[in-house]
């Protein structure tokens, strides 16, 4: 028995299902799609602390996910013990994304469109599930990945008032396309995201795009992490096989 055949067997007992229906790939988009969390980190990581937060890069991988909203609420509840004010909260949103738009347009993650064209190739539905609500990046995802995710199949932080690690983000996704938890399944890269794919029922697993330790994509949650989206690519069928098996 494979080890991706015997990871989708505790997630079926776990749910009380006997096999996987799979319909649909719900990926994230920063650090699975694009390779856009190094400048996320550089950003967030800036902007937080000239406003006096202890916010470091490593900060932001732990964070990823979030909305920005939650993600300077939980800073300023952690360190200060106070809720921002709305008007804190938009002035740092904007100077996060006015600084991000200032770097070097965000390269396609190596591996994602060999993915996302596999997943098609399989007759599955890919949708983008993703935190952020950065305009530079979500207006790309056409020109990056032509014909392969519509319009009504993207989940930004503007569609959800509570973000990752919440289940909300990937229970809208399941909701719009019209399908259920066994009919789909979610490739993270960050631990917020995998507690958020676990909360929503759906088999999750990670590829470790950034800096964190693979056990900590583990310890949220994630049924199996691959080093890359090339790897990921790499093993694709088998995984395919595993997850159609009856």
């Amino acid at each position: 028995m494979s080890i991706y055949k015997q990871k989708i067997d505790s997630y079926l007992q776990l749910q009380g299902l006997k096999a996987l229906q799979l319909r649909a790939v719900l990926f994230d988009m920063d650090g699975v799609l694009f390779d856009s969390m190094p400048y996320h980190a550089s950003a967030w990581s800036q902007v937080m602390q000239e406003a006096g937060y202890n916010f470091t890069p490593h900060d932001v991988y732990m964070n990823e996910g979030r909305t920005g909203s939650s993600t300077i609420t939980t800073a300023s509840l952690a360190q200060f013990g106070t809720i921002p004010s709305q008007e804190e909260i938009d002035r740092l949103c904007k100077a996060k994304c006015d600084l991000f738009a200032t770097y070097p347009e965000t390269p396609r993650m190596q591996g994602a469109i060999e993915v996302v064209k596999k997943v098609k190739a399989c007759g599955l539905t890919p949708m983008i599930v993703t935190g952020s609500g950065t305009p530079t990046l979500l207006a790309r995802i056409e020109e990056n990945f032509p014909g392969l995710f519509a319009a009504d199949h993207i989940i930004t932080s503007f569609n959800v008032k509570r973000g990752k690690p919440h289940p909300d983000p990937y229970l809208l996704a399941l909701e719009r396309g019209g399908f259920a938890p066994y009919e789909a399944i979610v490739v993270e890269n960050a631990p917020l995201g995998v507690q958020a794919g676990v909360a929503a029922n759906l088999f999750t697993i990670a590829v470790n795009t950034g800096p964190l330790h693979e056990d900590v994509l583990y310890n949220a949650g994630a049924s199996y992490v691959f080093p890359s989206m090339p790897a990921l690519a790499d093993e694709w069928e088998k995984l395919f096989e595993a997850l159609t098996a009856k």
